[in-house]
């Protein structure tokens, strides 16, 4: 994916409060990746099932291990049982995330 596809992720906040991370997840693939784009959210799979919170810790696991931070700089905001979902994304600003995305 080229870097100019990724200003179209919809990134806010600042270095102080994170950055909100727009996801889009797709539980129970058959392995955990970034997938890329889809629409203004980062599209992501995890192998975990959509039971019991998995997944969700799995997104947050896999978005810890991309961006270079502990599982405990993300927090799941909105969406907790729904496969859109916002977390953010502690101590690093918006251009920070789309920079550290954009290299994968």
């Amino acid at each position: 994916m080229g870097n100019g596809a990724w200003d179209n992720l919809d990134l806010s906040g600042d270095e102080r409060s994170g950055t909100l991370l727009p996801v889009k997840v797709v539980p129970g693939a058959s392995r955990d990746r970034v997938a890329g784009l889809l629409g203004r959210r980062l599209k992501v799979t995890v192998s975990r099932p959509a039971e019991k919170g998995a997944a969700n810790r799995g997104v947050a696991e896999l978005l810890a291990r991309v961006l270079g931070l502990k599982p405990r700089d993300l927090e799941l905001v909105s969406g907790p049982t729904n496969p859109e979902k916002v977390f953010r994304v502690a101590s690093l600003p918006p251009q920070e995330v789309r920079r550290r995305l954009s290299s994968l």
